[in-house]
């Protein structure tokens, strides 16, 4: 099912905290949703799912305007907000049998989805416990479980990670890569390595306003101003190669590697390439040339580029 956001605005008093922002997520789409605190990322959330109104544009889920049905819309998203609200004095199994109750899942299916659910977000064995008894990663599986639990063809997960430990992120990293073969899912992470290994697309709002769209390996040409390369020559003193490699005119720096004996990272000048230069400098050189690797940067790179000094970066 397609969410579809069309130029939302969201004031607070005389601050905007979304600020006319649009973009699309198709079936089967996963996108990672990133900006720093304050950006806005939670208010959209909360718009999309039907929690606050906009006060200019509109989200169409499936078509469904959330202005027009709200409560349609709701029956098509589950929704995992990042401050989870959880019955702390309910077993986890009565929870969920009153959040499928609530969400109209037919009384026939009910125990069917709830076992599911258990098995699906590792809470077999801790089914009769108290919610207010589990750690914060368990909980997040309970918040998770009542999100997924009326089979919600959208899913809204706001820090679906946060409190798991690095093996229980694993799992449910697989298990919502799993749903979103099915499902549409937008889900918004501080750990920007998370959202690269889960998400098919990202999605950087800053102040409010939608800064990058793509995917990881798009977002970083897009920013990479400047070629890095790692350079490996042989058969070649190291000053000398360091001399000559700052001698050409496109590149800016040059740095030894200290764990490769013959390997150098060379930073060429904004919006120029170095490697047919340093290819033809070894050959005349007679030095032997073993590797030239582009050297990508990192989505924090990226992130903070956008969302630092995102004049700069533009």
């Amino acid at each position: 099912m397609e969410v579809s956001v069309e130029n939302i605005t969201k004031t607070y008093n005389l601050q905007k905290a979304v600020d006319n922002i649009s973009f699309k997520v198709n079936t089967g789409e996963i996108v990672g949703f990133l900006g720093p605190n304050g950006a806005g990322k939670t208010t959209t959330m909360k718009i999309i799912t039907c929690f606050m109104p906009p006060n200019e544009g509109d989200v169409k889920v499936g078509g469904i305007s959330v202005l027009k049905d709200a409560e349609e819309v709701k029956k098509h998203i589950g929704y995992l907000p990042e401050t989870n609200p959880l019955y702390k004095d309910m077993p986890v199994i009565d929870y969920l049998r009153f959040i499928a109750e609530i969400q109209n899942v037919p009384k026939s299916k009910i125990r069917e989805r709830i076992f599911e659910m258990l098995q699906i977000c590792g809470l077999k064995n801790e089914k009769h416990k108290k919610i207010g008894e589990l750690s914060k990663g368990y909980q997040q599986r309970v918040g998770l479980a009542q999100a997924l639990i009326h089979n919600p063809e959208v899913l809204i997960l706001d820090e679906p990670t946060s409190g798991l430990d690095p093996n229980q992120i694993v799992e449910i990293r697989e298990l919502i890569k799993k749903i979103g073969r099915e499902k549409t899912v937008i889900l918004s992470s501080h750990i920007l390595a998370e959202v690269e290994a889960t998400c098919d697309r990202i999605i950087i709002i800053n102040e409010g306003k939608l800064v990058a769209d793509g995917t990881s390996a798009t977002l970083r040409k897009q920013t990479q101003k400047k070629e890095i390369i790692k350079v490996t020559i042989e058969g070649a003193q190291k000053n000398d190669v360091i001399l000559a490699l700052q001698l050409i005119d496109t590149v800016e720096m040059v740095d030894p590697l200290p764990d490769y004996t013959n390997s150098y990272e060379v930073q060429s000048k904004v919006y120029t390439s170095s490697r047919s230069t340093i290819f033809k400098l070894c050959m005349e050189k007679g030095w032997s040339l073993t590797e030239m690797t582009l050297i990508e940067r990192k989505l924090e790179e990226v992130f903070r580029d956008l969302t630092i000094n995102p004049n700069n970066s533009q």
